[in-house]
C-alpha cells in the first residue's frame, strides 16, 4: 500500500514548477486557446483530491479519459491522497477492462462525458496477492491471456522525465504536441510528467487525422512533436502542407521506423526525425540526438542519460540488460523478477551494438508490437478456442510499414470461414487486437522437430502470398 506520510517525487517536482510557472499557460487547445495555466491546473487537483476522498490509500484508479486537459491535474489529486493511477486507453472495450480491474483490484474508474470527469466508485475483487508497494500502474502483456501491470514509484518516473527532457534537450521554452496517448507510456513520459515536473507545456490533441495534425502544429506554434512512424509516414504523401516554422524537433517512437519514409519526410519538410526507442517497464533506453539524415534500418541512437545498457553476449545481435533509476520495481500479478526489478530489465528484442550506437535486430518474445502496444497472442488465441468449431489456433506477427507489425491467426476450424472468424474476433476483441486476417487450414503446421513456431508461421504466411493462401473451408 502507498504510504500518505511519505514524500512524493511528483508532488515535489510539482511544487518548484509551480513556484515559477503558476501564471504562465501550460495546457492550450490544438487550435491555441489557453485551456490551464499552471496554477490552474493546481487548483484543479485540489479540487479533484477531495472528490477522490472516500478511497483509501493505496487503492488503485483507473483513468480512461483519452488526450483531457484533465489528465494533470488528475495525476496530481491521486499522488495527493496517496492513490495508485492506472492509465488506459480510451477505446479499450469493457470485457477487456474488467479483466484489468479484476487481476488489479480497481477502486474506482475516472471517466470523461461531455468534457467532464465522471467518477465510478465499486467493491475491487479481493486480489489474488498481496499488492506491494507502488505508486503507479502501466498495463503491458504478460506471459499469459491475463493482464498484468508494472509496478512504479514517483521517482522512477520523475527520473524517467529527467532522462527524456535531458538527453532530448526538452525544457520549459518548448510547446509540446501532445497527440499520441497520453495513456501510453511513451505519451505519458514525454508530454505529462515533462509538464508537470519540469514545466513543458504542451498541445492536447485527440485528432489523429494526418491533415488535422499538420495543420494544428502550424496553428498552435508546437516546437515538438513525439510521432510515431505512421504519422511521419503519412505527412510525407500530404499535398500543399503548411509552413511549420516553429517546429523543431520530430521523435518517432513505438514502431521501427522505415528507412524509405523517414527520408521522404526529411526531404519534404527539411526536419530530421529522431528515433527513439523504450520500454513501458524501463522508460526511455537509446535515443538518436545526432541531426545525421542519412537513416538506417533499425537504428536507435545511443543510451540515453542515466541509462547503462549491457550487452548480455557482445559478440553478436543478443538481448540487453537495461540499468537506470527509470527501470520499475516489478509485475503485478505476475513478478516475473528474472526480467524485471532491482534497477535492471532485460527486453524482448535482439540489440546489436556498433561504433554509432544500437541497432535493433529482432525480437525474442513472441509478443507482438502493434504501434507500440504489446499484444500477446495467448489472449487473441483463448477469444478463437472458445469459438465453435474452432480446433486449435496459433497467433502470429507479420511486418506492417505503418504499425510495425499487424496480428494474423493460423485456425484450424470446421464448418467456418475466413470471414466468419474475423467477424467474431471483432466482436470479442478490441480492434487492435483483433487479427488483421485470418490463415485456415486443416492442421496447425509444425516445423521438423514436430514444434509449432509463432516466427517460422508467420515467414511461411508471408511466402504464401495472399493469392497463394488455402482457400476457407465451406460450411
Amino acid at each position: 500500500m502507498s504510504s500518505a506520510n511519505k514524500i512524493d517525487a511528483i508532488l515535489a517536482a510539482w511544487k518548484l514548477t509551480l513556484a515559477t510557472r503558476a501564471a504562465d499557460a501550460a495546457i492550450f487547445s490544438p487550435r491555441g486557446d489557453v485551456l490551464r495555466t499552471f496554477g490552474d491546473i493546481g487548483s484543479e487537483a485540489n479540487t479533484l483530491a477531495e472528490k477522490l476522498a472516500r478511497l483509501a490509500p493505496g487503492a488503485v484508479v483507473a483513468i480512461q479519459i483519452g488526450n483531457s486537459e484533465h489528465w494533470p491535474a488528475l495525476l496530481l489529486a491521486c499522488r495527493l491522497r496517496a492513490l495508485v493511477p492506472l492509465p488506459l486507453g480510451r477505446h479499450m472495450g469493457k470485457a477487456e477492462r474488467e479483466a484489468v480491474f479484476a487481476a488489479c483490484g480497481v477502486a474506482a474508474l475516472v471517466g470523461l462525458r461531455d468534457g467532464g470527469l465522471t467518477i465510478s466508485e465499486f467493491q475491487s475483487a479481493p486480489r489474488a496477492k498481496p499488492f506491494p508497494e507502488c505508486d503507479f500502474l502501466k498495463l503491458t502483456s504478460g506471459t499469459t491471456a491475463a493482464p498484468r501491470a508494472i509496478r512504479f514509484r514517483s521517482g522512477q518516473l520523475v527520473a524517467d522525465c529527467d532522462s527524456i527532457c535531458e538527453t532530448m534537450g526538452i525544457g520549459a521554452d518548448d510547446l509540446n504536441f501532445g497527440v499520441i496517448p497520453f495513456s501510453h507510456s511513451y505519451g505519458f513520459s514525454n508530454l505529462l510528467t515533462p509538464l508537470l515536473c519540469r514545466g513543458v507545456p504542451l498541445v492536447a490533441s485527440g485528432d489523429p487525422l494526418p491533415h488535422a495534425i499538420l495543420a494544428d502544429l502550424a496553428r498552435s506554434g508546437a516546437t515538438v512533436f513525439p510521432g510515431m512512424p505512421v504519422f511521419f509516414q503519412t505527412f510525407a504523401g500530404i499535398e500543399n502542407i503548411p509552413a511549420l516554422p516553429r517546429l523543431r524537433l520530430c521523435i518517432s517512437a513505438g514502431a521501427p521506423l522505415a528507412k524509405n519514409a523517414a527520408a521522404r519526410f526529411t526531404e519534404k519538410f527539411g526536419l530530421k526525425i529522431h528515433v527513439f526507442y523504450g520500454s513501458s517497464e524501463c522508460g526511455g533506453i537509446c535515443y538518436d540526438a545526432t541531426d545525421f539524415r542519412e537513416y538506417e534500418e533499425g537504428f536507435v541512437g545511443t543510451a540515453m542519460r542515466g541509462v547503462t545498457i549491457v550487452p548480455l553476449d557482445p559478440s553478436r545481435p543478443q538481448q540487453v540488460e537495461i540499468r537506470s533509476a527509470s527501470v520499475g520495481d516489478g509485475y503485478f500479478p505476475d513478478p516475473d523478477s528474472d526480467s524485471l526489478g532491482g534497477g535492471r530489465f532485460v527486453p524482448g528484442d535482439l540489440v546489436r551494438k556498433t561504433g554509432r550506437g544500437f541497432f535493433l535486430a529482432g525480437r525474442v518474445s513472441d509478443v507482438i508490437n502493434i504501434a507500440g502496444r504489446k499484444l500477446n497472442p495467448a489472449e487473441v488465441e483463448a477469444q478463437l478456442l472458445k469459438i465453435p468449431g474452432v480446433r486449435e489456433a496459433v497467433v502470429f506477427g507479420v511486418p506492417s510499414p505503418l504499425r510495425g507489425e499487424e496480428p494474423v491467426a493460423c485456425v484450424a476450424a470446421s464448418g467456418l470461414t475466413r470471414e466468419d472468424l474475423l467477424a467474431l474476433c471483432r466482436e470479442k476483441l478490441s480492434a487492435w487486437q483483433a487479427p488483421k486476417d485470418v490463415w485456415l487450414v486443416d492442421a496447425i503446421p509444425v516445423n521438423e522437430r514436430g514444434k509449432i513456431s509463432r516466427r517460422e508461421l508467420s515467414a511461411r504466411f508471408l511466402r504464401l502470398g495472399e493469392n497463394e493462401l488455402p482457400a476457407s473451408p465451406s460450411r
